[in-house]
This record gives C-alpha cells, structure tokens and sequence, in this order.
C-alpha cells in the first residue's frame, strides 16, 4: 500500500514512510505476531480491534469487512482501535471503487499538529477524509484531503528536501507564518477554510477516533517522535453498495455526464482546465505505473539505509 500512495503521488505517505515504520516496528512500537479480529459486530457496523499492528494491516482488514459487509446489507460501517498510521486516505477509499462501490474514509491522524481555532496549543491531527465514487469512461472521482491546508506528511518532506513551506501553512506561537519546516514543531498547522475545517477536523476525529475507543485530543500518541508507546489510533470507512440501489452502470453514466459539464465548462484566465478531484492523482498513477516512480536522492538514501540494516544489497539509481 506503500506503493500505492507513491503511484497515486501521496509521496509523504509511501516509501518516504518506511524508515519510521521499520524503526517503530524494532523498538515494540508495533506489534510483531498481532491478532488483528472484529471485537463488536452488528449487521453491517463492526469495530476491529488492530492490537497494535502495523496501521496497513488493520484498516486493510476494516475496508475488506466493510466491502464484505456492504455486499450483504447494502452499507456498512467499520471502524477500528488500538490501529497506528495507515498511509494515503485515498488508497484506502479507493479500494472499494472496483466492486461498483462508494468507498467514504476516514482517520485520525499521527500526531496533534492542529490548535482549536482561535487557539494556539495543537489539541487536534490533520484528520484526513477520503470520498471514492466509482465513474464510467471517464474513470473514478477521489477526494483525498487532510483537513489542514497541508498533511503534516508534506512538512516532513519539505524538511527532507531542504525546501521552505508556503505561507498559509503553519503559523507559530504568535500567529505569525511559518515557513521554516525544521520549527514546525514550534508551530500549528492551519484549517483549511478557518474554523470549518477546523470543525471538521473535530467530527472526523469523533467518528474515527471517539467512536471507535480509539485516541483523540491529549491522548494522542506522537507517532514521529515516540517509538515505543501504542498510539490507538483509529480509522473508519463507511462502504456503500451502488448494486443495493439500483443499476450501478446508470449511476457511473451519470458520474460521466457530471464530469463532462463540469469539464467543458468555461475556465477563468489564469486556469488552462476544470479538472475534477482526483484527476491529478489517478493521471499520476497510470503515468507512474508505466514509467516508475521518481526515486529523489534523500528518498534512496533512506532506502539504502533500510536495506544496509537489513543487510540487503543497495540500491544505485
């Protein structure tokens, strides 16, 4: 799923990732022999219990009870504790889309790098949200958004590259922009759209967090910065069955008419398209698929360092 995220061009949440998971998976942060099980089920709802193993496994077994659950009842809701970061929202969302179905997905995130609005302490994650929607000719739409202005995940790899961050980002202590990614750990990331992402950071963190038994708010483990203790994180993805409604092939033809009026409709000047969510990335993931995946010099670095310590050959690019 590593891959995945990097075919889709979420590079904060694929390989660039692995080192952390390796290093949390040495130190006890992950559970090595996990009994990963459904521990409350009702219907088309269930709670996964993850027991702390690696995030991907867990929310790997939710959206796969989900879909399963969904393909009797028409929609399901699974949602999971004791989990650890799981990568890309949107490779997760997606994964229904095939089965001719609506994938809506949810998480919270590593780390508290959000503050209340109006505030200045980060009580809140990145919360990101996902929406798949299965389409006809004109393939899929994903939504795929952090609920700050950035996933903290691209701050990182600002840090890496040596880049400054945009205005609008983060801000310190004051108030004030942030630019420098090596003080983000000074500063708060901020809401998109003030205090309504802010707000939806809220909800999503009850749904995915709250919801589940799993941690939000001050019981938030650093994922980035603790090695040893469980996180309890947690996720949640609602499944919808288009078939349970009537002719999924009815519904994608209409996904297409959408996308074709919105598409040809007039552009502003300093626009070259109208393009829908989700293009970006799933253009991305053809063209990656075809030629590879970029391998920048800190990302092999990494890579080489990981295989070094697994006493692995390296590699030369």
């Amino acid at each position: 799923m590593m891959i995945e995220a990097d075919l889709h061009g979420a590079d904060a949440h694929g390989l660039f990732r692995l080192a952390r998971y390796i290093d949390r998976l040495k130190a006890g942060g992950f559970n090595r022999t996990p009994d990963i099980r459904v521990d409350r089920s009702k219907g088309g709802l269930a709670r996964v219990d993850g027991d702390s193993a690696m995030g991907h496994l867990v929310v790997r077994r939710c959206v796969d009870e989900a879909i399963a659950r969904a393909s009797d009842h028409g929609v399901s809701w699974v949602g999971c504790h004791n989990s650890n970061h799981a990568g890309a929202a949107g490779v997760w969302a997606m994964r229904p889309v095939p089965q001719d179905m609506i994938g809506i997905y949810m998480a919270v995130g590593s780390a508290n790098h959000m503050a209340p609005w109006g505030g200045t302490e980060a009580l809140l994650s990145t919360n990101p949200i996902a929406i798949g929607v299965p389409g006809g000719e004109g393939g899929p739409v994903l939504l795929d958004m952090a609920t700050t202005n950035a996933a903290y995940g691209k701050i990182k790899m600002a840090a890496a590259l040596g880049q400054d961050l945009p205005e609008g980002w983060m801000i310190d202590a004051e108030g004030k922009p942030l630019t420098d990614p090596a003080q983000s750990g000074t500063g708060t990331l901020l809401p998109i759209g003030g205090p309504k992402g802010y707000g939806l950071a809220l909800m999503i963190g009850l749904l995915a967090g709250t919801l589940n038994g799993a941690a939000l708010g001050r019981d938030l483990v650093d994922f980035n910065a603790d090695d040893v203790t469980p996180t309890n994180t947690g996720q949640s993805i609602l499944v919808i069955d288009l078939k349970a409604l009537g002719a999924p092939e009815l519904f994608k033809r209409q996904v297409d008419q959408i996308r074709t009026e919105l598409t040809t409709s007039a552009t502003r000047p300093d626009f070259d398209a109208i393009r829908l969510p989700g293009d970006r990335a799933l253009a991305l993931r053809s063209d990656r698929r075809a030629n590879g995946i970029p391998c920048p010099p800190v990302l092999l670095k990494s890579l080489n360092q990981v295989a070094q310590d697994a006493g692995l050959a390296t590699l030369e690019l």
